[in-house]
């Protein structure tokens, strides 16, 4: 495949997080071409594990009212990289003690991916929170205010996902990439 050149945007709209442009490129043919685009700073989103008294993975889930679908979603925790030079890990525990009220002593990156790549630039990294501490809940806006908190096992999240129980892609990847993750942990641990 030849390359595509980048020619410039033209901002159509710029709210609070994102921009709206169209972007203008030349293809290898030598033709223009437009694309609509939402410029994005990214996201996070955060798998938080606790062990139960069996040793069992747990996950922290919340029900988030979304406005696009106008319902109320199960997702893992996530937000928005909106604090300018704020590292992508350091928004994931943030998000975390904001949505759920624990912090974590680990944060591993599970996967970095593009979640729309027709419409947007935006990149999501996906972490593992492990070595939760209860640290108190500091909500932001109304979505969080009267967002629900609840723990469940990880491997009922992943049958949830599983269902289509849980529809969000994020966290759709999120509990699938934890699970798998400490399946291996566990089959390395002597």
């Amino acid at each position: 495949m030849g390359s595509f050149q980048h020619l410039g945007d033209q901002l159509i709209h710029s709210g609070y997080i994102w921009d709206v442009v169209v972007g203008e490129f030349v293809a290898p043919n030598g033709e223009t071409f437009t694309r609509d685009i939402v410029r994005s700073p990214g996201a996070v989103a955060v798998v938080p594990i606790r062990y139960d008294d069996q040793g069992e993975p747990q996950v922290i889930l919340v029900k988030q009212f979304r406005a696009a679908f106008n319902a109320v979603i199960i997702e893992v925790p996530a937000g928005m990289r909106d604090v300018t030079g704020e590292l992508p890990e350091e928004t994931a525990l943030r998000e975390l003690i904001e949505e759920t009220g624990f912090s974590s002593e680990k944060m591993e990156l599970l996967h970095r991916f593009y979640p729309s790549t027709g419409m947007t630039d935006s990149v999501l990294h996906v972490y593992l929170a492990t070595g939760l501490t209860e640290v108190g809940r500091q909500a932001h806006g109304p979505e969080e205010d009267h967002m629900e908190v609840f723990e469940i096992p990880l491997a009922h999240a992943v049958a949830m996902v599983v269902s289509g129980e849980i529809a969000d892609a994020k966290s759709a990847i999120g509990l699938l990439l934890a699970e798998r993750r400490l399946n291996a942990l566990d089959v390395a641990a002597p």
